[in-house]
């Protein structure tokens, strides 16, 4: 790897420089070839394993922990950093350079009394979705590799530490900017030049002003809305939106207790944690908005509050616009042509309708306890020209369906190649997904037997996810009984 120290030449005070602890016995878990081309890597070998273990330096790194504070469930929490991530540097790849950090590297002094690890199911669940969400087109960060070892850890009870090798275009989030809008106590010096340092790293065509600063977190808003609604069209749960977890750049982040719908449920929980449902699936977009008003009321000091809440009043229309685009291309809703002479209103109606089409599709999905994921695929073999939908068949309430089904064909309209139609659906309909019960199977494998073969197995079926795969077809399959609606614990 060749870094650059952009972050640690040019915010000093913004971290603390801290070494990763060595594990013992390292070995690689899972490697993703996509992520490591990412940063000019080819295949694994000893030297770097030794590296990422932290079992020898790594030539050009610096290791460090960031410091920043976050809103943890609502309540704000003025300081919290990297407890258990250490980062080397910004690796240089082919497009741009790439944060990597050894998440699960030991102590930092942002630990707060823990002992700075990962245990192993949660590192191997951080890889597998972080490479999952990036094959299905979903703005994320990404995770080079997982590493096991036999150091033991305690959680629940004794388990084993891993690293989880995590890339990210930045490390820097909301609470970034919270920790030095209030720390600063009226000197607002450090979040100046975080802010001038965000811009000129990851917004180069925007100028460190006024101006600039204001299209700066106009621009946030908008890659926060289109992460939400790549979130609400593949069913995706991230389970812990706390401030501190969400990207300045709109790339999932910081992944815990996630999950995708198996049966479609609009207040699913993923999180045991999350006891009054904060962070159900269908509460994302309206916490993500508030975690921008947390973000906006950080930068008051730099940016005039009218500007800060013109920028926020346009979070709906981009989540609104990103959504439809995405489940339009879903479901094979034609593109609404405007015109000149087409006012704000036409639009408005239009998105209206098919908001309304798309919520009652959902709510059939709901009311008949259907997998989100296996329905959308079953566009992919519908014939609009055919008044028999094979979907009808999966249908408890068969009257509620035609009456949907008779506005949707209506809004299709005739399809002249069908064949191309329904290839088309395949193509933004994926067959698999990470599902819970899959990964917990290729985590009891190694648990039990140090097998990682299912782990190897999962994650090659999960870089093709719309390719039907025939050989593979079990994965699709809804969870058997004990798999379903898996809720997932915090710690790791």
């Amino acid at each position: 790897m060749r870094f650059k120290q952009d972050f640690f030449e040019q915010l000093e005070g913004f971290y603390s420089q801290v070494y990763p602890q060595a594990i013992s016995n390292p070995h690689w878990l899972g490697w993703s070839d996509d992520a490591a081309a990412l940063i000019g890597l080819d295949k694994p070998n000893d030297e770097l394993l030794m590296q990422l273990s932290a079992n020898h330096a790594a030539e050009g790194a610096t290791y460090y922990a960031q410091v920043y504070s976050g809103h943890q469930f609502g309540g704000y929490t003025s300081q919290l950093g990297d407890g258990r991530s250490i980062i080397l540097g910004e690796a240089i790849g082919p497009d741009h350079a790439w944060d990597v950090a050894l998440k699960g590297g030991g102590p930092t002094p942002y630990s707060r009394m823990g002992d700075g690890r990962a245990v192993m199911r949660s590192a191997v669940r951080e890889f597998l979705v972080s490479e999952s969400l990036a094959a299905l087109n979903v703005p994320t960060s990404r995770a080079l590799a997982v590493i096991g070892s036999d150091l033991p850890v305690w959680r629940e009870g004794q388990e084993t530490a891993a690293i989880t090798v995590r890339l990210a275009k930045t490390h820097i989030r909301f609470g970034h900017f919270e920790y030095f809008s209030y720390t600063g106590k009226g000197d607002n010096t450090k979040l100046t030049q975080l802010v001038d340092f965000t811009i000129k790293q990851h917004f180069p065509h925007l100028s460190t002003d006024n101006a600039g600063y204001v299209q700066w977190f106009s621009e946030v808003v908008a890659a926060t809305a289109k992460m939400v609604a790549h979130w609400q069209s593949v069913g995706f749960a991230h389970g812990v939106l706390n401030t501190d977890n969400m990207s300045i750049l709109g790339d999932s982040f910081d992944f815990g207790p996630f999950s995708f719908l198996d049966t479609f449920k609009e207040d699913f929980v993923c999180n045991h944690s999350d006891h009054e449902g904060r962070y159900a699936f269908g509460q994302q977009p309206g916490v993500c908005f508030w975690n921008l008003q947390r973000l906006a009321q950080a930068l008051t000091p730099l940016i005039a509050s009218d500007d800060l809440v013109q920028a926020l009043n346009q979070y709906q229309r981009h989540l609104i616009d990103h959504y439809l685009l995405l489940m339009g291309n879903k479901l094979g809703l034609p593109i609404f042509e405007f015109t000149q002479e087409s006012s704000d209103s036409d639009k408005t109606e239009q998105q209206q309708q098919d908001l309304q089409l798309v919520d009652k599709f959902t709510s059939l999905l709901e009311a008949n306890q259907l997998d989100y994921t296996n329905s959308l695929r079953r566009f992919g073999e519908l014939d609009l020209n055919s008044q028999h939908a094979s979907l009808r068949d999966d249908m408890v309430d068969l009257a509620k369906f035609d009456q949907w089904f008779a506005a949707y064909q209506q809004r299709v309209g005739k399809v002249d190649d069908v064949a191309n139609w329904q290839q088309a659906r395949n193509a933004a309909n994926p067959k698999y997904i990470l599902r819970n019960y899959l990964a917990q199977e290729a985590i009891i494998a190694i648990e039990e037997n140090g097998d990682n073969t299912k782990l190897a197995q999962l994650h090659q079926l999960l870089r093709q996810p719309f390719a039907e795969q025939p050989e593979m077809a079990d994965f699709a399959k809804r969870p058997p009984e004990w798999g379903q609606g898996l809720i997932m614990s915090c710690s790791s």
